[in-house]
């Protein structure tokens, strides 16, 4: 039987990453590089960044942004979390005959706005348009470029036992927001997605901080899944309190009646840290004077350097092993 691409391919958990194993690096090599959100390169001594998204979310306008926010948002913080300053971003454009001109507008000056906010200037771009059915509506492709500075640079190699885990904010907000615009199951909240650039909040942070070991975006897949990523990529073993894990009280009941996990739920606004334990002070103080870092928490640590596990601890005691989200959730998410 042919092995065909399913939607939970796209989903960010196990699948994409067999699919990204098998297919993508199989082909073309640079297995190191799928460690961090961006490519790191050196060209004429000066070492930058480089990383590309598409987006497909459904539908385009939801609470609390749209696809073109969420195009730039998310490629700034790609290159942010890799220890890189966002300079310029490329867009590329597949329409759907019979898109509305007014809605592409929209969307087109929400992606200059954002990228004024986050100080990049989109530099290039391309316009394909295809029949009616092609696509669904609008998708967008963005090539983000940053400037890295080597002594700024988070180094996971640096991880060891005792480092803290820190997320920014609550979890799950985009997730749920998306499925409540979708309006397919009912679900009404007023949670309105987290999408924001957030590479000033990291710039303050590596300015400030020496200990960082390593950032992620927790995008598709959640926190669970990009944490599972750190452990095995680096080996180590990761245990969560999850009493700490700071999560809406309204994304946690609509995740109840549907029977989702947050944890699994993805996020377009929020950074998850391991920094040395001396550091979490000072890192804690910075986010928490930052609007996009208010809600930020310490959630675990490093407890051993061995074995690529995540555990989770729960409130009764008990300790369970977490793995990459599996199967389909939320498609077409960002």
């Amino acid at each position: 039987m042919v092995q065909k691409i399913g939607l939970a391919h796209g989903e960010g958990g196990e699948l994409t990453h067999q699919l990204i194993q098998d297919v993508f690096i199989n082909s073309f090599g640079h297995g190191e590089q799928t460690k961090l959100d961006s490519a790191i390169l050196t060209i004429s001594q000066k070492n930058i960044a480089v990383t590309t998204d598409s987006f497909v979310v459904k539908p385009v306008f939801f609470p609390g942004g749209n696809i073109g926010k969420l195009a730039i948002a998310g490629t700034v913080n790609d290159l942010s979390v890799s220890g890189a300053i966002p300079r310029f971003i490329t867009a590329g454009f597949i329409l759907e005959e019979g898109f509305p001109i007014p809605d592409l507008k929209k969307i087109v000056q929400s992606m200059a706005e954002e990228a004024e906010r986050a100080d990049v200037q989109i530099i290039a771009g391309d316009t394909k348009v295809v029949d009616k059915g092609g696509v669904d509506g609008i998708f967008i492709n963005t090539t983000g470029i940053g400037e890295v500075h080597e002594e700024r640079r988070p180094n996971p190699e640096d991880i060891k036992t005792g480092d803290a885990v820190i997320v920014s904010g609550t979890i799950g907000d985009h997730g749920i927001s998306i499925l409540s615009a979708r309006q397919e199951l009912g679900l009404m909240t007023d949670v309105t997605s987290d999408c924001a650039s957030l590479n000033h909040l990291v710039q303050e942070l590596t300015n400030e901080v020496g200990g960082i070991r390593i950032m992620r975006d927790p995008t598709r897949g959640g926190l669970a899944t990009t944490l599972v990523e750190i452990c095995e990529d680096f080996n180590v073993t990761i245990e969560l309190d999850e009493a700490a894990i700071p999560v809406r009280r309204d994304v946690q009941g609509a995740c109840d009646i549907l029977g989702y996990d947050p944890l699994y739920l993805a996020n377009e606004g929020k950074v998850v840290i391991i920094a040395d334990l001396n550091s979490v002070e000072k890192t804690i103080e910075i986010l928490k004077k930052n609007g996009l870092g208010r809600n930020s928490s310490v959630i675990g640590q490093v407890s051993s350097m061995d074995a690529g596990k995540l555990l989770l601890k729960t409130p009764f005691g008990t300790t369970r092993r977490l793995q990459r989200l599996s199967g389909m959730l939320l498609p077409r998410i960002c």
